[in-house]
Formats: structure tokens, C-alpha cells, sequence
């Protein structure tokens, strides 16, 4: 089933996507909803963030390949990160370059499980309970701020626009082999399958369960694939007028555009 956030004229609220088709839902999906019976087409609606995360919580150096292009060790524990709420856009919105940092700015296509219910210090075995769903995500990244002005990763992950969210949750997905790719201006730039994740999703979820307890509607970005604009020769940055798309099987297409500061 796949879940959205949508706006029509002056309504928003949440709503079941099947095909071209959105049903309107009473309620939210973490807590008890019903449909409401209404219909409207999906050309009518304007779709917002699946989800308003009150954590989102990042994960580094989770593809086997990934880790090898950059010339990094695979990591023996999932390397932690945080992303803030500023962040979070939806489909068709627009990326900003940041005034401050606006020359190495990459795209990074990721799977992103969504928590269903509150979660704390659960097991590998009993982590999909605790899971609504799966969205796409793009991590969006200042390169130079990450690798060489500040040397930590904060400020170059959480300038406003830098994480993507969408199209919609779906909610029946197995996340262990999908086909995973991001294109630009329409070219292929990453093309793998969350096979070669490091940590699987269900051990993400446990993991970052210990270290903090999740809520309802918190996310967790489970990493990108080898393919990043910084690892390129010559490397490949967000520049204005671009179009970054992440696709991933199973669930659908997130594309944003890209403007330059102001």
C-alpha cells in the first residue's frame, strides 16, 4: 500500500495512492486511520513529504561499493549521522544551493525506512514490526564543507532543501534486493541494488534503536550506492537549472530540481 501526504486547494491530510487514484484517509497512519471513501485523481492533488520526521537519523558508508570508490574500509559498525528538520522537501521542490557553499553539492539516492511505532533497544529479529514503510530519500551534501572545511559532516548535510523525501511510503516492500538508481538531466549516475547494503535495513533499525529511541514517523536514510558526483572524473556537482531523480523498485520516483541561492 502506498501512503502520501497531499494537498488539494486548501485541504491537506493523508490519503492511499493505487495507481491514479488517492483516497483520502481519516487520521494518520502511526496511530489508527480509515478511509474515507472519497476520490480524487492524482493529477489533482499536490504531493508533500510522505512524512514530517521528528527524527532523521543518517547512515554513512552502507554500500559495499560505495565505501571502495571513496577509498574507505567497509565498516565494521553503521557509521551514525543526523540530518535536521529544515531539510525535508517533497517531490518537485526545489533543491537551493546554499549562498555559503554553493560549488560541490551532490546528490546521494537512498532508501529510506520509515518507523511506524516507537522503538527502543529492539531486536534484528522483531526490527520490521517497528517499520510503516519504505521512501525514497536524497541525501544531499556540501562536499567541500564535508571533506575539507569543516571536516565533520554536520553543516554539509543540513542546509535547507538537503533531504528529499518521497514520492510516498509503501508500506509492502521487501527492502533487502531492490534496484536502486539516481539520474541527472536524465543520465544515469548510480545504478545498484540494496543487495549490497552492508547492514541490512532490519539491523539498522535495531542498531540506532539502541543508540536512541525512534518514534512514530522518525527516518532512517540507509545509505548510497558508488556512483556520487564527488568520486567522478572529473567530478559532477548540483549546478541551477538541473534535475536530480531517485528511483528505487518498488516504490517510485523522486525528482527535484535545482536553484541557485536567492
Amino acid at each position: 500500500m502506498k501512503i502520501a501526504c497531499v494537498q488539494r486547494d486548501e485541504r491537506r491530510c493523508w490519503a492511499v495512492v493505487e495507481g491514479a487514484v488517492v483516497e483520502p484517509i481519516a487520521g494518520e497512519p502511526f496511530g489508527g486511520c480509515q478511509r474515507t471513501g472519497e476520490q480524487w485523481s492524482l493529477s489533482e492533488v499536490r504531493l508533500l513529504p510522505p512524512v514530517e520526521p521528528r527524527q532523521i537519523v543518517a547512515i554513512g558508508l552502507n554500500y559495499g561499493e560505495h565505501a571502495r570508490e571513496g577509498g574507505k574500509e567497509v565498516p565494521k559498525a553503521p557509521l551514525v549521522f543526523i540530518k535536521t528538520a529544515n531539510t525535508v522537501i517533497g517531490p518537485d521542490e526545489a533543491i537551493v544551493l546554499p549562498e555559503m557553499a554553493p560549488a560541490e553539492v551532490d546528490y546521494e539516492a537512498e532508501l529510506v525506512v520509515v518507523i511506524g511505532k516507537q522503538a527502543k533497544e529492539v531486536s534484528v529479529a522483531e526490527a520490521r514490526d517497528y517499520v510503516l514503510g519504505y521512501t525514497c530519500g536524497n541525501d544531499v551534501s556540501a562536499r567541500d564543507c564535508q571533506m575539507r572545511l569543516d571536516r565533520q559532516w554536520a553543516r554539509a548535510k543540513c542546509f535547507d532543501t538537503f533531504g528529499p523525501l518521497g514520492p510516498w511510503i509503501e508500506t509492502e516492500l521487501d527492502p533487502s534486493r531492490c534496484d536502486i538508481r539516481s539520474t541527472l538531466n536524465g543520465q544515469v549516475m548510480q545504478e545498484s541494488n540494496t543487495s549490497d547494503m552492508v547492514f541490512s535495513c532490519e539491523e539498522l533499525v535495531s542498531y540506532v534503536s539502541h543508540c536512541m529511541t525512534l518514534y512514530p514517523g522518525s527516518v532512517i536514510f540507509t545509505g548510497t550506492p558508488a556512483g556520487v558526483g564527488c568520486t567522478r572524473e572529473p567530478a559532477v556537482f548540483l549546478r541551477a537549472g538541473d534535475v536530480i531523480t531517485v528511483e528505487i523498485e518498488g516504490i517510485g520516483c523522486l525528482s527535484n530540481r535545482v536553484e541557485g541561492a536567492g
